[in-house]
Parts: structure tokens; C-alpha cells; sequence
């Protein structure tokens, strides 16, 4: 465990402020999940929640089969790091986080899709392959994450009519329902 020297007393409402630095360098939004540990030699642990870590299982057999269904190369992502992935390097790819630019589109809420060679975003920095679709999983209102179609191929072009583009968006409403209720 890392010591960064900051000390913090606990409120009269047993509440603890984490510094402002430490938000920003662990990417801590407000209203962030984190889950709380303890172990035996007293020390309190915070560790961001992912929701769609927990499903992690579920959400690589769903990828596994649009990549063998479709010959998709398929990557789901929670709001931080890769988690998992079809038809793409795994060494790559999983437990990576995401670039600036990807984190990017879940922020917009939207379908994003390549509108050719000018525009080219990568999952992860230095990772091979490009967004050729992406669509952020949302539950209950929430980002949790977002599921991506990548390519390989130099010269992108795409559609949003496509089946491709069809089945991730499918897919990012079909991950997301399994988090409601």
C-alpha cells in the first residue's frame, strides 16, 4: 500500500473526506460506488465499486458469442478500465484502463461510430485496433460502463444502419437491464 501522508479525522456523522488529489488521480467521481474493507490488522480499505465487474463472467460469454456469431471483435468496458474482451488481444486489452478519448464517448450517452480514416480512437492507450462502434451501457440513468466494436482495418468506414452497429446497441441495452431492479 502506497502512503501519501495525508491524515483525515472522522466527522461527528463518522464520515471521512478523501482528498481532492487522490479523487482525481484514482478517478473518483462524485457519487462514486466504492466498496469498504477491513482486514485483521485494523486498516480500512476504499476500492471503486464496478457493477459490471461483477458480471464480468456473464458480459464475456455475451461478447464470446457476437464474436463467434458475427466475427466481431468486441470489448466491454466499465468507466475505468477493460474487462472483457473477444477476438482482440486479452494481454492487450483487459485490466487496462481507458483513453481520454473513450471515455469520451460514454460521457456523450450516445452511439459513437468512426466516420472514417480522419477519426480514429483506440480503446486503451497504445492498444492496436480502433472504435469502429461503441455505445455506453447505462442502468438506471447511470454509465457504467461501455461496449465497443474494434477493427483492425485501416480505412474505417461505417454505417449506422449496419447489423453491427444494430447488435451493439443491443448489446449495451441488454448489459445495462441486468444491472436494474
Amino acid at each position: 500500500m502506497k502512503a501519501t501522508g495525508i491524515v483525515r479525522r472522522i466527522d461527528d456523522l463518522g464520515r471521512v473526506v478523501i482528498p481532492k488529489e487522490i479523487r482525481r488521480t484514482l478517478r473518483i467521481r462524485d457519487g462514486a460506488p466504492l466498496e469498504i474493507f477491513t482486514n485483521k490488522d485494523g486498516e480500512v480499505i476504499f476500492k471503486k465499486y464496478s457493477p459490471i465487474g461483477e458480471f464480468a463472467s456473464f458480459a464475456g460469454q455475451y461478447v464470446e458469442t457476437l464474436n463467434r456469431t458475427c466475427g466481431m471483435s468486441v470489448v466491454v468496458t466499465d468507466r475505468d478500465t477493460v474487462i472483457v474482451t473477444a477476438g482482440v488481444s486479452k494481454k492487450e486489452f483487459n485490466e487496462k484502463k481507458v483513453s481520454e478519448e473513450f471515455e469520451t464517448i460514454m460521457e456523450q450517452r450516445s452511439l459513437y461510430y468512426s466516420k472514417g480514416d480522419e477519426e480514429r480512437i483506440s480503446v486503451c492507450d497504445g492498444s492496436s485496433g480502433y472504435v469502429k462502434y461503441a455505445m455506453p451501457i447505462v442502468s438506471e440513468g447511470d454509465i457504467i460502463g461501455c461496449i465497443a466494436m474494434v477493427s483492425n482495418d485501416e480505412h474505417i468506414s461505417t454505417d449506422t444502419e449496419s447489423a453491427e452497429c444494430k447488435l451493439i446497441q443491443t448489446a449495451a441495452s441488454f448489459l445495462g437491464r441486468q444491472f436494474e431492479g
